[in-house]
C-alpha cells in the first residue's frame, strides 16, 4: 500500500506506515544476510538458502500472496527452483527463480493472461528494479510532508537527549577504561578495513534486487492483444499461399531426400566430403529453415481466415509441418553424427535441447491449425514447453554428462571417438573429476596417465577447498567428493600436490642447463705471442701496423 494514497491519521495509514517500515526491516535484514554469506566467497548452497529467505520475505510482506492461487503456484515453482540453488548452484537455476517469484510478488495485482505478456512483465521488473528504491524514497518524502512539524520535533526531543547523552558518556568512559577504548577502536578499524567500493556496490546491487521483490513494479498492459489481432499482407491470397506451400514442399523435399539418402542410410558421400563437414555445415542455417517455415504459417494462415479454413491449405501446411520436423530430426542427426566425430560440449546439448524444442513447436503449430486454437495458447503452450525443458536441465549437470561421454568414447579409451580434449576436460571442473577417475583407472599409458593424475590431484584439491567453508558448500559437491575419494581409494590412485601446468596438463619442459663461464686464457709466456703463434713466426695474414704495435708492447717486458 502506497503511503501517500491515505491520510496519515487513519488506520488505513497507520496500516500502510507499519507493512512499509516490515519492508524495510526485511531489506536490511536480507542484505545483512546477503553479506555474510556470499561477499568475497562466491556462492555454494547458501543460494538455495538464501533464496527460500526471499520467499519467505516476500510472502510475509505481501499477505495478498497467500490469498492468490496463480501466486502460490508461482511460489511452489520458486520454491523448486531455490532447491535447485541448494542443489548446485547455476545461472539457469538463479534465472529461473526469479523469473518465478516476480510471477509470484506479481500475480495478486494482476492474473495470468499470456505469457508473451508475462515474459515483457517480468522483463521490466528486472530492468525497472534500479529505479524503485527511488521511487519509494519520493513517496517518504511526500508522506513526511504531510506529517505536522510539531510530532517530528517530539521525536528528535524524545530520541535525541537519550542518543546524545549515551555517546558523551560512551567517549568519558572510552577514555578512561583502556578496555572499552581498545575495543571500540578495534571495532571500528575493522569495520572501517572491511569497508571499501567493491562492498558498497555489492550492497547496492543486493538492496536493488532485494526491495524489487518487496515493492516491485507492475507494467500496465494495453487492452490490445497484437497477437491476436487480425491484419492484411500485402499481396497474400489463398491463391499465393496455396502455390507457396506447393513450391516450399518440393524444396523441402529434395533436402529430405538428401538427408535420408546420406544422413539416415549411410550412403558414401561424394568426392572428399566427409560426413563430419556435410553434418556441421547444414546443423544451424536447416534450424533456421525451420523458424522461417513456422513464421510463415503463423502469419498467413491466422485462425478464422479464409486461407486457415481451406482443407487444401491445411493439407498442405501439414505435409510441409511433418517435413520440417523431419528436417529437424536429420539436423540432430547431424549434430549426433559430428558429435561423433569430435567430441561433446555443453553447448552442442543445448543445441540439440533446442532443436527438439523447435520440432515440438512445429507440431504445436500443426494442432493449433487443425484444433483452431488462439495466438494465445501456441504462445503458452510453447513456453510451457521451453519452461519445463529448462527447469529439467537445472536439475542436471550437463557439463557431467558431456565429460562422460567424452571419457567412454576417447580414442585413447578404445573408442571411436576423436582425441580427448583435455583443455576443455580441464574447464569443466568438478563436473570432470569422476570420469577422470573412471579414465585414469583404466589407462596404462604412463604419460597420459600422468596428465590424467594431474587434472583429478588438481580438481580434487579445489572442491576439498571449497566443501571445507561452509559458505561455498554444496549438497552436490558434498556428494561429488565422497565418490571421488572412494573411486580415488578403490583404484590406488596416488595423491600428491598438482605443480604449473598448461591447460592440456602437459609436463612443463625442463629448462637449458646453466651456461658456465670459461676461465680466462693465461698471460703467454716469453717468446710467444697472446695469439699463441710462436715468435717470429707471423701469423696467417698480414697484421696492420696497429696489430705490430700492439704485439711488440705485450711481448717488449716478457723479451726483457
Amino acid at each position: 500500500m502506497y503511503l501517500d494514497a491515505v491520510a496519515p491519521a487513519s488506520s488505513a495509514g497507520k496500516r500502510g506506515r507499519f507493512s512499509f517500515g516490515l519492508k524495510l526491516f526485511l531489506a536490511v535484514s536480507l542484505l545483512f544476510v546477503a553479506d555474510r554469506l556470499f561477499y568475497g566467497v562466491g556462492a555454494g548452497s547458501t543460494a538455495g538458502l538464501f533464496a527460500g529467505l526471499l520467499i519467505a520475505a516476500a510472502a510475509l510482506a505481501r499477505p495478498a500472496i497467500r490469498r492468490s492461487v496463480a501466486a502460490s503456484i508461482a511460489a511452489g515453482a520458486a520454491l523448486l527452483f531455490a532447491v535447485a540453488l541448494f542443489a548446485d548452484p547455476s545461472l539457469l537455476a538463479a534465472a529461473l527463480f526469479w523469473a518465478a517469484v516476480s510471477m509470484m510478488v506479481l500475480l495478486p495485482r494482476i492474473g495470468f493472461d499470456n505469457g508473451l505478456r508475462w515474459a515483457v512483465r517480468v522483463g521490466y521488473q528486472l530492468v525497472a528494479a534500479a529505479a524503485l528504491p527511488f521511487r519509494d524514497f519520493g513517496k517518504v518524502q511526500r508522506a513526511r510532508r504531510r506529517r505536522a512539524r510539531s510530532r517530528t520535533h517530539s521525536r528528535i526531543a524524545l530520541f535525541g537527549l537519550p542518543f546524545m547523552g549515551s555517546l558523551v558518556f560512551l567517549a568519558l568512559f572510552a577514555r578512561a577504561n583502556p578496555l572499552i577504548g581498545e575495543a571500540l577502536s578495534v571495532e571500528w578499524s575493522e569495520a572501517a578495513a572491511g569497508l571499501s567500493f567493491a562492498r558498497l556496490g555489492f550492497w547496492l546491487l543486493s538492496a536493488v534486487a532485494i526491495w524489487s521483490l518487496l515493492r516491485p513494479a507492475l507494467l500496465r498492459l494495453g487492452r490490445i492483444d497484437l497477437v491476436e489481432e487480425d491484419f492484411a499482407l500485402p499481396g497474400v491470397s489463398l491463391a499465393s499461399v496455396t502455390l507457396s506451400l506447393i513450391a516450399f514442399n518440393l524444396i523441402f523435399a529434395l533436402q529430405n531426400a538428401l538427408d535420408v539418402a546420406f544422413l539416415w542410410s549411410g550412403a558414401p558421400l561424394p568426392g572428399d566430403l566427409t560426413l563430419a563437414d556435410y553434418a556441421h555445415r547444414g546443423a544451424y542455417p536447416l534450424i533456421a529453415t525451420a523458424l522461417l517455415a513456422a513464421l510463415f504459417v503463423l502469419v498467413t494462415l491466422r485462425p478464422g481466415t479464409e486461407m486457415a479454413e481451406s482443407r487444401l491449405v491445411r493439407r498442405l501446411v501439414s505435409v510441409w509441418i511433418a517435413q520440417n520436423v523431419l528436417l529437424v530430426a536429420s539436423t540432430m542427426l547431424r549434430t549426433i553424427d559430428y558429435v561423433e566425430a569430435y567430441s561433446l560440449t555443453i553447448l552442442r546439448i543445448s543445441a540439440l535441447l533446442w532443436m527438439a524444442l523447435v520440432a515440438i513447436g512445429l507440431m504445436l503449430i500443426c494442432w493449433r491449425l487443425w484444433g483452431r486454437k488462439s495466438a494465445r495458447w501456441l504462445i503458452n503452450a510453447n513456453l510451457l514447453a521451453a519452461g519445463l525443458l529448462l527447469s529439467a536441465c537445472a536439475f542436471v549437470d550437463l557439463g557431467a554428462v558431456a565429460a562422460s561421454w567424452n571419457v567412454r568414447h576417447a580414442r585413447e579409451a578404445g573408442g571411436k571417438g576423436a582425441a580427448l580434449d583435455l583443455c576443455y576436460l580441464g574447464q569443466l571442473g568438478d563436473s570432470a573429476l569422476l570420469p577422470v577417475i573412471e579414465l585414469e583407472s583404466r589407462i596404462k599409458e604412463p604419460a597420459f596417465r600422468g596428465k590424467l593424475a594431474w587434472i583429478r590431484n588438481t580438481r580434487l584439491l579445489a572442491l576439498e577447498a571449497r566443501q571445507r567453508d561452509w559458505r561455498t558448500w554444496t549438497m552436490l559437491g558434498a556428494r561429488r567428493l565422497e565418490a571421488a575419494r572412494t573411486a580415488a581409494s578403490a583404484h590406488r590412485l596416488p595423491r600428491f600436490a598438482p605443480d604449473a601446468r598448461g591447460c592440456d596438463a602437459a609436463p612443463a619442459p625442463l629448462p637449458p642447463p646453466p651456461v658456465v663461464a670459461q676461465p680466462a686464457p693465461p698471460l703467454p709466456s716469453a717468446g710467444v705471442e697472446r695469439t699463441g703463434t710462436p715468435a717470429g713466426v707471423e701469423p696467417i695474414g698480414t697484421p696492420t701496423p696497429a696489430e705490430r704495435d700492439a704485439r711488440t708492447t705485450l711481448t717488449a717486458p716478457a723479451a726483457r
